[in-house]
């Protein structure tokens, strides 16, 4: 079974920017396509981003094209998001999942994004 780690939140102010890490550990992912999925206070955990397991696809949130972006190193077992010009409303716990027969099934804990006006 494989585990995800998330790594890089923080407090940052509105139009910064963070770059969220997930280490997978146990078994490769490299066949595995992963997202990303965000709970913001009170609401339910959302889809965020996605990649393919080779990396040659990629899908996002309305709420964040543009200013996301999903990649992985395979190599290195890792999966990362990079947010630029972030917003109060990205303000939320953000988790990797790896993809299982096309649904998240793996999830990390989660690493806390607090953007401030």
């Amino acid at each position: 079974q494989v585990q995800l780690v998330e790594s890089g939140g923080g407090l940052v102010q509105a139009g910064g920017s963070l770059r969220l890490s997930c280490a997978a550990s146990g078994r490769t992912i490299s066949t595995s396509s992963m997202g990303w999925f965000r709970q913001a206070p009170g609401k339910e955990r959302v889809f965020v981003a996605w990649i393919a397991w080779s990396g040659g696809g990629s899908n996002y949130a309305d709420s964040v094209k543009g200013r996301f972006t999903v990649s992985r190193d395979n190599a290195k077992n890792t999966v990362y998001l990079q947010m630029n010009s972030l917003k109060p409303e990205d303000t939320a716990v953000y988790y990797c999942a790896a993809y299982v027969g096309g649904s998240p099934k793996v999830w990390g804990q989660g690493t806390l994004v607090t953007v401030s006006s």
